[in-house]
């Protein structure tokens, strides 16, 4: 069996913690990492009933799409819903791994996975993926140093592009410096314009790596005070369009039909649930592009606006911004319950750890349905 260190290490290559919002709380919440992993119960919410169902089945990792602590606490007795999910899980030796954000955007992400589910194809993403915080270091080294300094920001983290590092652009120049009395200069004397052939080396980093690398260049850098900078890079959201790759949310097409026909294959494609589907548009409008964001996405209403979408699939659409929306005459509207479209992903995720481990594991993905609403009159 494996460890739950190597499941952990697989969910994070899919879905990156990096890449989750800086207000979500995602990864490992418990566990230990040298533990084996024999059963995992995949599910959308860290609800106490979805806890005694893993326990009940003997599962040794809940992976779920909702954190259990999205806020900070102090404790977790087991007189809270939440304390209880975690002393049952704690209690049966089963750890507890969350992907929230950092799965919504992913490429087999939650949004992917609903339009896979509705039947779209050519999907791509609505606003495309920013990815982790850059950084640029530029640099400014004697020609025949310039090896030495390359290696040391490299072994810190900086030059690391796709599948490639040790990533740098090198220029040659002159450096001109005079050193002033209490110098100590490598190259020249006190007093005397100096003149040096440098390379400028500029290589990008992750912003969280900006300590590391700044440090491990100015102990490998020749010059007593090294010249140099560090730009923050901005960052994009550009999407390209019939590509399936990471960001937020996804547009497609289906073929062409109504909207009351489009909307009834929605409910006939997600989960049933008392919150239905509710549309809002003509429903002899004609529906040819989709667009559609798994859970809460009315913070897309401006974007789906400027698309060629007909209609936008999300979840807990207000009212306030759905009226202001249709004001517009935009795409139609379809919302479903959030549990239901998030729901989609969990077979996705499944079948991903079951090809990468096969049948070293067994897998399962949970049917409760932890949706707050039981039903509508």
């Amino acid at each position: 069996m494996p460890r739950l260190s190597e499941v952990v290490d697989l969910v994070h290559g899919w879905y990156p913690p990096e890449t989750a919002d800086s207000w979500d709380a995602v990864g490992l919440v418990a566990g230990d990492p040298a533990a084996a992993v024999g059963k995992v119960l995949f599910a959308v919410d860290p609800a106490p009933e979805v806890a005694e169902e893993a326990v009940a089945w003997g599962a040794d990792l809940l992976v779920v799409h909702h954190p259990l602590f999205l806020k900070p606490v102090h404790g977790f007795a087991a007189t809270t819903p939440k304390g209880r999910t975690i002393s049952a899980l704690a209690g049966a030796g089963c750890a507890l791994l969350t992907a929230h954000t950092n799965a919504d955007r992913a490429v087999d992400g939650v949004s992917e996975a609903m339009g896979r589910a509705l039947g779209l194809t050519d999907l791509a993403p609505l606003t495309g993926a920013t990815g982790p915080a850059r950084d640029k270091l530029v640099v400014f080294v004697p020609a025949e140093k310039a090896d030495h300094v390359r290696d040391a920001i490299a072994g810190a983290g900086a030059g690391a592009i796709g599948d490639y590092d040790h990533c740098t652009f090198t220029t040659a120049g002159e450096g001109r410096f005079r050193p002033l009395e209490g110098a100590d200069p490598t190259i020249g004397s006190v007093g005397n314009v100096e003149v040096v052939d440098e390379v400028r080396i500029e290589s990008v980093l992750p912003r969280s790596r900006r300590t590391a690398v700044v440090t491990a260049m100015l102990a490998a850098h020749p010059y007593e005070e090294p010249a140099y900078d560090v730009l923050e890079l901005a960052q994009t959201d550009v999407a390209q369009p019939g590509v399936s790759e990471a960001g937020v949310g996804r547009i497609g097409s289906v073929r062409q039909t109504t909207l009351q026909h489009f909307a009834e294959s929605v409910a006939h494609a997600l989960p049933d649930t008392a919150h239905g589907v509710r549309v809002s548009g003509d429903p002899d409008r004609v529906v040819r592009r989709v667009a559609l964001c798994g859970g809460a996405g009315d913070f897309l209403l401006d974007t789906v606006r400027g698309t060629d979408a007909d209609v936008y699939v999300t979840s807990d659409l207000r009212h306030h911004p759905a009226s202001e929306y249709r004001e517009h005459d935009g795409p139609a509207l379809v919302d479903v319950a959030h549990w239901a479209a998030e729901w989609t992903w969990l077979p996705v995720v499944q079948a991903k750890l079951v090809e990468a481990l096969g049948d070293t594991v067994e897998t399962r993905v949970s049917t409760i349905r932890t949706d707050p609403w039981n039903f509508r009159i």
